[in-house]
């Protein structure tokens, strides 16, 4: 049996259109207008798409609603002429991506005085960044004419949205040989060159901020594309002039010339980082480096190095004297002179340049002794973990760097001597014998057990003290570095004494562990070997037992 009834319901929308002085606001008032549009309602779009409705409701996302409007319907409206304009149906982006007039509406937005109102920027953003991946070579024609539009653009980085849209341009225009004339005018416009002078100390923050986080992204996003771009297709301008020694330099100037400070560093450290990036960061990142062998090492464009290596003792000189900050009360008591971010930024730029294995910055840093003093750090901040992770992947990156067997030989390289050889041997030396890691590894535990015993709080840097000690007991037994190490501690009796000893321990450690489910006793077991590990060598060497 069917129902002979007429269950289809008439829109409300359709009711409004059927009168003739209907109005654009009348529309934009229904809950459903949106999904109408969406749906390819004809009336809608074909009233929608007349002159005064897409004037009005550009007009809408590029103007500032009156001040005196209650704030929470103030930009409802706007924000619906924004959907409207970016719903993607074709009869909306074909009035608005051929009618110039309508264009130069958006783009007279561009051309106010910053700062631009942040809703009504992402307005705008996503509604060329639409037009730009629908209608890309009008939009593309039309903006390339326009000979100002990078500076304006540029004049208000400091809205977020700007970075969007720069970023769309770099990678939503297709097909690829327009991608690759869009990428030559933006390098004409010297797009690059223009983001790397705002990242200077004489620059707002939000600006070098933002200027540095559009290099980042450009950088990754070319990168990315580079890696799926065919072998005959064109390399790409702007990530070649990103990696030119002479922009690198550039930046690097712009850190160091002046009063430095801490926006300044820390952003344009940002990009160095970037710019050195060949696989993930982080903890992933670190389990590459306890794994990797030599046919995984880095590979960086050494024009970015060459561009570094001057500069390393302005870095340096960052450790040692870093931007002013005022004492800060955290959960352990006052901190009087923080650590700063502009220094745990240089921690994590020399991780990044001892992981790339190059000969010359490996011996410039030997010879600044950086590692020394990011040690000296490393136990000065014993409570920022930060800094104690980036220290972690220095020493890693230093014990993880392959041996002079484990490389290719002189006659398979074509060459008659292997520089990297002896400069890393010299890197070693200088962390067991300079740096002293044993001795300090072993002072800051027996260190630590006086203040346990007093009452005390553990310290906050023990767990990775304790991943590097095991580190380096590891390359002891087996290791790139094994021979070296063994050589550098032989004169050391009572130090290979207290190695051996947490040796052992760490061994019963794991099999305990691994066996543990075994009996309760085994469990008890591991705790007391848990809380041994490092333990003991200090008590070996003090004579103290528990």
């Amino acid at each position: 049996m069917f129902w002979k009834f007429d269950l289809h319901t008439t829109s409300h929308i359709d009711q409004l259109l059927d009168r003739e002085d209907v109005t654009l606001r009348e529309l934009m008032e229904e809950d459903d207008v949106l999904q109408e549009c969406k749906a390819q309602n004809r009336r809608l779009l074909l009233f929608l798409s007349q002159d005064h409705c897409m004037q009005e409701l550009v007009s809408l996302i590029t103007t500032e609603p009156p001040a005196d409007l209650e704030e929470r319907s103030r930009f409802k409206f706007p924000n619906i002429a924004c959907e409207l304009l970016t719903s993607d149906v074709s009869i909306i982006n074909d009035k608005l991506g051929t009618d110039e007039s309508l264009l130069e509406m958006l783009y007279h937005f561009l051309e106010q005085d910053p700062p631009l109102n942040p809703l009504l920027a992402s307005f705008f953003s996503k509604t060329i960044g639409n037009l730009i991946a629908r209608k890309t070579e009008q939009v593309i024609t039309f903006l390339k004419k326009k000979e100002g539009f990078i500076g304006l653009v540029l004049k208000h980085i400091d809205a977020s949205a700007m970075m969007d849209l720069l970023l769309r341009l770099i990678s939503c225009v297709e097909p690829a040989p327009l991608r690759q004339e869009v990428l030559h005018w933006l390098n004409e416009e010297k797009l690059v060159q223009r983001l790397t002078e705002l990242i200077h100390t004489g620059k707002d923050e939000e600006r070098q901020s933002n200027a540095s986080q559009t290099l980042c992204d450009i950088i990754r996003l070319s990168r990315d594309q580079a890696n799926q771009m065919q072998e005959n297709m064109e390399a790409d301008p702007l990530l070649a002039v990103l990696e030119s020694q002479e922009s690198v330099t550039g930046l690097l100037k712009n850190l160091f010339e002046g009063e430095r400070s801490e926006a300044s560093i820390v952003n344009g450290t940002q990009v160095l980082l970037t710019l050195l990036e060949t696989r993930r960061s982080g903890l992933e990142g670190l389990m590459d480096l306890y794994s990797q062998g030599y046919e995984r090492s880095y590979t960086v464009n050494s024009s970015i190095l060459n561009a570094i290596e001057p500069h390393l003792k302005d870095f340096q000189q960052l450790l040692l004297d870093p931007p002013k900050k005022s004492a800060i009360l955290t959960t352990v008591g006052v901190l009087e002179q923080p650590l700063g971010n502009a220094r745990l930024h240089v921690a994590r730029l020399v991780a990044a340049l001892l992981q790339t294995n190059a000969p010359s910055i490996c011996q410039e840093l030997c010879n600044l002794a950086t590692m020394d003093l990011l040690l000296d750090l490393f136990f000065k901040y014993s409570w920022n973990n930060f800094l104690h992770f980036q220290v972690e992947l220095c020493v890693v990156a230093i014990l993880n760097h392959p041996s002079s067997e484990e490389r290719p030989s002189p006659v398979e390289t074509g060459r008659t001597i292997d520089p990297q050889t002896s400069i890393h041997n010299a890197l070693v030396a200088h962390l067991f014998q300079k740096c002293r890691l044993v001795q300090r590894i072993l002072d800051a535990w027996e260190e630590n057990d006086r203040i346990q015993a007093e009452g005390g709080t553990r310290r906050g840097n023990m767990g990775h003290l304790t991943r590097i000690a095991n580190m380096v007991v590891q390359n002891l037994e087996k290791g790139p570095v094994q021979a070296q190490i063994t050589d550098l501690i032989k004169g050391n009796q009572r130090l290979q004494e207290a190695i051996r000893d947490s040796l052992e321990l760490e061994v019963q450690y794991h099999l305990i562990f691994l066996f543990g489910y075994l009996s309760q006793s085994y469990q008890r077991t591991a705790e007391v070997a848990g809380r041994a590990l490092w333990t003991r060598p200090s008590e070996r060497l003090t004579g103290r037992t528990r």
